[in-house]
């Protein structure tokens, strides 16, 4: 194991790593008090070189890292990868290409759903992971041995770990597969979330047009005061008082003093003109321009039968195909599926869910397939056309 401290040691480290097919890739990092992660130690594993990158030290360019993260001719592999990228993605400006989420892959292997790394390790190598190192501070210098140890384990199991499910996509023939969920978190709008967009993380619960104004004026602010200000968003303003303010729409600090989720005197300060500023505008919105409230998708009289069966269809491919449930289709999906049939907007009637999951809910929907219960266990079977 490497430690790497400067920029040259940092540099011959990634140029050797780029002569492989592949680096194995994990960050620790901190965010408690920040908006943005705080890039705290960088783990990277290929063939012949495991090393650690401290990014704290005085002077140290990343560079060299950002250049390896970009050279599509190497794989950067990862596991639950999207915070990680999140990190390269606002340090560096970029997304890594090719990816390999092993977490992904494990559940398009049938390891089940959101496989934990250390679950992977210890059932792919028939290691134990020690994981109490997994919230210590990781700013903190000097490291110990113990955290250096637990850090570069991240990565060198991963490396092993990655040649397993790719050898075992590659027998199953599912390597597409596996490409069609990596373009996901290879998108940049998965990480350049528009702070105009951001009250699409708020989970509904108002029931008027300019209460959603309102929402969504407050949510805009509170987005790009976090980035400007790098605190967590509910240092700024938390989700309650969101939610208070746009129900009850206070128009002067009297009233917004009144709020129980607004604190004593945050009335008078620079945030509380601002969110004033900002119910106001939303009041000022002509009545015809208000946005309109998200509504669920109405399912029609008697889906909830249908949806169960698409519940155990999708158990029995799934079980079948050694593939978790959870990526083939979703609660959401199997609801839009019994309501609408083929003309379902969801995943699992596009790609590789379509030909092993789509078509055969299709075929359930139009009555040419049903599930019958034979030897204590149930099966699918093909239903004969009624003739006419």
């Amino acid at each position: 194991m490497r430690i790497i401290s400067d920029t040259n040691a940092l540099t011959e480290a990634c140029e050797l790593l780029a002569k492989s097919d592949y680096v194995a890739v994990d960050t620790e990092f901190l965010r408690e008090t920040t908006f943005w992660p705080q890039l705290c130690l960088i783990q990277l594993s290929g063939p012949e070189l495991d090393a650690i990158v401290d990014p704290l030290v005085d002077g140290i360019d990343l560079a060299p890292f950002f250049k390896l993260m970009g050279d599509s001719s190497v794989t950067k592999v990862f596991h639950a990868a999207r915070q990680d990228i999140e990190i390269i993605f606002n340090r560096g400006n970029l997304i890594p290409h090719p990816i390999f989420d092993t977490q992904v892959a494990a559940m398009v292997c049938g390891f089940g759903d959101s496989a934990s790394y250390d679950s992977l390790v210890q059932k792919i190598k028939n290691v134990q992971l020690d994981k109490s190192s997994r919230f210590t501070d990781w700013s903190h210098r000097p490291l110990s041995d113990k955290q250096l140890d637990y850090a570069i384990a991240d990565v060198t199991h991963l490396r092993d770990v990655y040649l397993h499910l790719k050898a075992e996509l590659e027998r199953e023939n599912r390597t597409e597969w596996l490409a069609e969920e990596m373009a996901i978190l290879e998108s940049r709008e998965t990480y350049d979330l528009h702070p105009d967009d951001a009250w699409m993380r708020l989970r509904m619960r108002i029931r008027k047009p300019i209460e959603l104004a309102i929402l969504k004026n407050l949510a805009g602010w509170r987005e790009r005061e976090a980035r400007n200000r790098d605190v967590p968003r509910g240092r700024v303003l938390k989700d309650d008082a969101i939610f208070e303010i746009a129900q009850q729409q206070p128009k002067d600090t009297d009233a917004l003093a009144r709020l129980r989720t607004i604190p004593k005197g945050f009335e008078r300060s620079q945030s509380g003109a601002a969110i004033l500023a900002a119910v106001n505008a939303a009041l000022a919105i002509p009545k015809a321009d208000l946005p309109k409230i998200p509504r669920p998708t109405n399912l029609p009289e008697g889906t909830g039968a249908a949806v169960e069966m698409l519940k155990v269809l999708l158990k029995l491919i799934a079980e079948k195909q050694g593939v978790a449930a959870k990526i083939i289709a979703s609660g959401d999906d199997l609801d839009m599926l019994a309501a609408k049939g083929e003309d379902a907007d969801v995943a699992a009637l596009h790609g590789w869910r379509r030909e092993i999951f789509g078509t055969p809910a299709l075929k359930m929907i139009s009555g040419e397939m049903a599930l019958r219960f034979v030897n204590k266990r149930v099966d699918v079977v093909d239903v004969a056309p009624q003739a006419e």
